[in-house]
């Protein structure tokens, strides 16, 4: 996404990715949302040029609370800035951080499809498969791409092209429908796991 994209969204988007970022229990609440908010900030901070001043500009400094939390965001930002350098994904790719939770994820669809036949999974995930098969055929990712990860490229796309205004035809809002549900449901167990962790 071009840096003009992301400057000329309306305040009250800047205001949700902002609120997004310090009200992290998103990452709690639905780590498929989470991973997805994620790229989009990658994004952003590429076509900012990794400039944590463009950052401030354009995105912090609309966020209407007190200079301390302001700081706070632009901290964020910053140490996020400085691990994409470092793990060097400031042209493409994400963060090892976000990669582990896909991979996560990947691991609990599996398990859920094969270990303990959560048949509500298996339900969600039959009326996804061919349209995640229509998608795969579709785009160039690598044939390793899991059909979690692939699902979350699918939502990614969707979300792009809604922030640029482009109309999404209604074949492609169905077949997206079943990656949100699939997801949706993925992320609850995710939920339910760590819950059960932290218990532990």
């Amino acid at each position: 996404m071009r840096f003009s994209d992301f400057v000329s969204l309306d305040h009250n988007h800047v205001n949700h990715l902002i609120s997004m970022l310090i009200a992290r229990e998103k990452r709690k609440s639905n780590v498929a949302e989470y991973i997805l908010y994620m790229w989009q900030v990658e994004d952003m901070l590429r076509a900012m040029q990794m400039d944590i001043e463009l950052v401030n500009r354009n995105v912090v400094s609309h966020f209407g609370g007190d200079d301390a939390t302001r700081k706070e965001i632009s901290d964020w930002y910053d140490n996020l800035i400085e691990m994409m350098r470092k793990e060097e994904v400031t042209k493409s790719g994400h963060v090892q951080v976000v990669k582990n939770m896909v991979n996560e994820l990947t691991e609990l669809h599996f398990h859920l499809l094969h270990n303990v036949q959560d048949m509500k999974y298996k339900q969600l995930f039959m009326m996804a498969a061919n349209n995640l098969l229509d998608y795969r055929r579709k785009t160039n990712l690598p044939e390793e791409v899991s059909d979690v990860e692939l699902a979350l490229h699918a939502l990614y796309g969707r979300l792009m092209l809604r922030l640029q205004k482009k109309e999404i035809n209604s074949q492609t809002t169905m077949a997206m429908e079943t990656f949100s549900r699939m997801l949706a449901y993925l992320a609850l167990r995710y939920k339910e796991v760590e819950e059960n962790e932290e218990m532990m």
